[in-house]
């Protein structure tokens, strides 16, 4: 039988069916996206790529970055896809460990290497065989934002692809008629999963934004017909933070993940009639947990396993904790299958994190008696103060409640009597003018006296990965310099 991959997806859906529509482009068909991807795969074939070799691609959302992806499937090749804004030394960090055969890069990017533009693959009519590839071989590597060490190289398979979007299509009951609006990049594993993924194996299509545009989200959504979106929280507070533009949309569905104020939320389910389901999962565990698509989420909750999900909840100890009580979310599957194939060139780590098939996230979560997973903090980020421990995503919460707060981080930094003290990082909604007496006193009302931040310092904006997650790190670094 045949490996199910991005190549093969294509080809098997009917020819004339849309499946990709980029933002002012005409919508390509999945005959003309199968003709693409084999006309690319030629012209990787001919600078050299063969059976895994590994293609680095660092190029925005667009119709090229999808031929570059299917077509690596088509030749066996592995992806290995980067941020198209990263830094010289980052650049140099992935080329050094994935140590790709070629890189494909916009002209403007900082790569200090030979690259090719997609302008320079495409080789219509050559006849390029599809390579003979198993579930288990290596697809793609993704790699990890790297908010606190350089980032490491996630082994993605084909199996890993096809798991995720099937899971992801039957949670949904995702048909042929929805469309994916993506505007979350295409080289992180979000977009690959849980959008593009669970549309091949539908013969769905995706609806690609070149960039995040908080003031345009809803109308591009609604120009381009998308049926399920999906965000991360920090973006929906900035499309939030603009004014309704009118448009109608046809979202039924739209994914986030990362915290959310409830207020925040029921604007967003208002302004656009859709639904908020939220999502928990990395890069490295494939399969994610996720509320019912239906009323009786809990938009709250991280939701449940899906179905090849198989969890504990561990104390330090490693044992299961009790429901109620916040464990590290401890990650059960099979390497390659249900969970990612570990890291790219690093044994020690992979062993460290992955284990015997027992995936650490560093993530603390607890557990209802519905089975409803909320969560709780990263375990690094928890802080320790006079002995207890205090989870960052409790102050967040509850500071991120106050009217003139848009966005808040809570960091803990050292102090001499208590071993940390807690910092609190926020940016206020336009033209509010709190002080930091106010939002303190705020906190004292609501939080117990250990989890009240000591300091409050006003930022413009918080430092961010490229997805929006929090650069905790970077907090706790400007805090300790002179």
């Amino acid at each position: 039988m045949r490996t199910e991959t991005t190549a093969t997806l294509v080809a098997a859906a009917p020819p004339d069916s849309v499946f990709a529509v980029v933002d002012g482009n005409a919508p390509i068909t999945y005959g003309e996206q199968h003709a693409r991807l084999l006309a690319t795969a030629a012209g990787l074939a001919a600078h050299g790529v063969r059976q895994g070799d590994r293609v680095h691609v660092s190029l925005p959302n667009g119709q090229e970055f999808l031929d570059i992806w299917f077509a690596t499937a088509h030749l066996g090749a592995v992806l290995v896809p980067t941020n198209p804004r990263s830094t010289a030394a980052e650049f140099a960090h992935v080329l050094a460990d994935a140590r790709p055969r070629i890189s494909i890069a916009a002209a403007d990017t900082a790569l200090d290497a030979p690259t090719l533009s997609p302008e320079e693959l495409a080789l219509p009519g050559a006849d390029v065989p599809a390579v003979r590839v198993e579930p288990a071989d290596p697809a793609a590597i993704l790699y990890t934002s790297g908010t606190t060490s350089l980032p490491k190289g996630v082994v993605v398979t084909h199996a890993n692809y096809r798991a995720v979007g099937r899971a992801v299509a039957e949670h949904l009951t995702i048909t042929a008629a929805d469309r994916w609006f993506i505007a979350l990049p295409l080289f992180h594993a979000n977009a690959q999963y849980y959008c593009t993924m669970s549309a091949l194996v539908r013969g769905a299509s995706v609806a690609l934004a070149p960039r995040f545009s908080a003031s345009g989200w809803g109308a591009q959504a609604a120009r381009l017909g998308a049926t399920l979106a999906s965000l991360f929280a920090a973006p929906i507070r900035m499309i939030l933070a603009n004014p309704p533009t009118g448009e109608e949309s046809a979202l039924r569905t739209v994914l986030f993940a990362q915290n959310l104020a409830e207020d925040q939320a029921a604007a967003f389910e208002r302004r656009f009639a859709t639904r908020l389901v939220q999502i928990y999962g990395m890069t490295e565990t494939v399969l994610p947990t996720m509320n019912p698509d239906g009323a009786d989420r809990r938009w709250h909750s991280i939701g449940r396993p899906l179905p090849g999900v198989s969890l504990v909840l561990a104390g330090e100890d490693g044992a299961p904790v009790a429901d109620g009580q916040p464990g590290e979310i401890r990650v059960r599957g099979v390497p390659g299958e249900t969970i990612a194939a570990g890291y790219w060139r690093d044994p020690a780590a992979t062993k460290a994190t992955f284990g015997d098939g027992l995936l650490r996230t560093g993530d603390l979560a607890y557990r209802d008696a519905d089975g409803f997973l909320y969560f709780v903090d990263r375990a690094k980020d928890m802080i320790k103060r006079g002995g207890e421990n205090v989870a960052t995503g409790e102050i967040e919460r509850v500071a991120g409640d106050h009217p003139a707060v848009a966005e808040c981080a809570a960091v803990g930094i050292p102090d001499p009597v208590y071993d940390e003290a807690i910092l609190l990082a926020v940016v206020l909604e336009p033209g509010a003018e709190p002080g930091a007496r106010d939002i303190l006193a705020w906190c004292r009302e609501r939080l117990a006296a250990h989890k009240v931040p000591a300091q409050v310092r006003f930022l413009s904006s918080l430092p961010r990965t490229s997805v929006g997650k929090i650069r905790k790190a970077e907090l706790r670094r400007t805090e300790e310099s002179p």
